[in-house]
């Protein structure tokens, strides 16, 4: 699965549609007015995204309204951090580790 989620954050365009649904839910046609690409292609963009269960679609009449799946993308930025030994920061005033150990 982590694989489909690395392929879809891999694209400039399917990680702008997912800063947009960070804001909100939005609609394909919402979606759509920030881009200038062809239809066809936003939508292959959001089977992409919908394949690694980056965003869900819920059909309302003839509209689809998509929504970020924020866990997916949590556990994938936490798997990648955690691969590369990249530590959490918590709080700034919170000494981390690697400053502990340099005292």
């Amino acid at each position: 699965m982590l694989t489909k989620v690395y392929k879809a954050l891999a694209d400039p365009t399917r990680r702008r549609i997912l800063q947009l649904l960070r804001e909100r839910a939005m609609t394909a046609g919402e979606i759509a007015e920030h881009f200038t690409s062809a239809k066809p292609t936003l939508s292959r963009h959001f089977s992409v995204l919908r394949e690694a269960d980056l965003i869900q679609g819920d059909k309302q009449a003839n509209t689809i309204i998509y929504r970020l799946n924020v866990s997916v993308l949590e556990e994938a930025l936490l798997n990648m951090m955690e691969t590369f030994k990249i530590e959490v920061r918590g709080n700034q005033d919170e000494p981390t580790k690697q400053s502990k150990q340099s005292e």
